[in-house]
């Protein structure tokens, strides 16, 4: 059996490239695999978090996956810590055969610790372990990974491959990166060269899954542009980062290429594209906040859902674990 494992952290809100990027795959790929889909709520406090937040935000990360087409029948939607002894047992035991040197080059911890690397704490150091741990914690034989978490992935094969080889059994399988035709990597509407970013300070960077359709209209109404009409061919896009980030926008809601988009919209200025777009976006995005309001309308319906999906990881997981001691050595009372 094919089987996918992929998660979101529960912290600021799901927004549209969060859905390009990976739920709208997410949704495709519930048909050709056995899912794992999960709100690692462990991996969000290796920050500090506000707690009354954090479980209003596990909910509505629920509710986008539900709301943009994941089937909680088809698939297991939970969150990590309902399972968070499995993970972190798991993420123990592979943190003891980890060296350091592997943790010391993940590019994403030098990122976030910056200058205070001594302060940081030892989760946000360990972090791709507990992430090797969620993946091998069900046999995952594919993972769907952004650029960011490439390298986390190659780290969570080399740990699957160590334990293998040092217990003397092909246990864990080594995931593959799940990778999709043309990956969406949709930008800040307010800087073409940064990503789209829940963290971002300004609200008008991004396109939020839980905003109606005057304040999507009226973000990319006001979005950054450049005053040359837009190219009709792809060449024309080099170095126009905002005029390019939103023909991708354009194109991956209407599952057309950049080339069609620009077929239809070449020679023309952005007073004409942006109404264009606006009316797209708000066709696509109205439907899943709408469903997303009358989920989180009824959190014991979520909460239904989410612990429906806890059990069914758990049956997965509890053997894999059981497994991985007893190769380990641990005795079985």
């Amino acid at each position: 059996m094919k089987r996918i494992f992929s998660g979101m952290q529960p912290t600021g809100n799901l927004h549209l490239g969060n859905y390009l990027g990976a739920v709208r795959n997410w949704v495709s790929l519930q048909h050709d695999y056995e899912c794992f889909f999960c709100i690692v709520d462990m991996h969000a406090i290796t920050v500090p978090q506000n707690p009354t937040e954090l479980q209003r935000a596990t909910r509505e990360v629920t509710a986008a996956y539900i709301a943009s087409g994941v089937d909680p029948k088809r698939c297991a939607i939970y969150h990590q810590s309902a399972l968070g002894g499995y993970h972190a047992e798991l993420s123990w035991i592979l943190g003891t055969i980890t060296p350091l040197g592997w943790l010391n080059r993940m590019t994403q911890f030098k990122e976030k610790a910056g200058k205070r690397r001594e302060q940081a704490s030892l989760g946000l150091f360990g972090y791709p372990v507990l992430m090797a741990a969620d993946i091998l914690l069900y046999h995952a034989t594919h993972v769907p990974v952004g650029e960011d978490q490439k390298q986390h992935l190659e780290l969570a094969r080399d740990i699957a491959g160590a334990f293998n080889n040092q217990f003397e059994e092909d246990f864990f399988p080594l995931p593959e990166p799940q990778i999709f035709g043309e990956a969406t990597r949709v930008m800040s509407l307010r800087d073409g060269t940064s990503k789209m970013s829940k963290s971002d300070t300004s609200d008008q960077s991004r396109i939020n899954l839980t905003d109606d359709a005057d304040a999507i209209a009226q973000k990319i109404k006001r979005a950054k542009t450049d005053p040359e009409m837009l190219p009709e061919q792809i060449e024309g896009l080099e170095g126009r980062h905002e005029a390019a980030n939103l023909v991708g926008i354009y194109a991956a809601l209407s599952d057309k290429t950049t080339s069609e988009v620009l077929s239809e919209f070449g020679g023309k200025g952005f007073g004409q594209f942006k109404p264009a777009l606006a009316d797209l976006a708000v066709s696509v995005l109205s439907p899943i906040t709408s469903e997303m309001r009358r989920l989180l309308a009824d959190p014991a319906e979520i909460d239904l859902m989410i612990a429906d999906g806890a059990t069914r990881a758990r049956t997965v997981a509890e053997p894999i674990l059981k497994r991985t001691k007893e190769l380990v050595g641990f005795l079985e009372v």
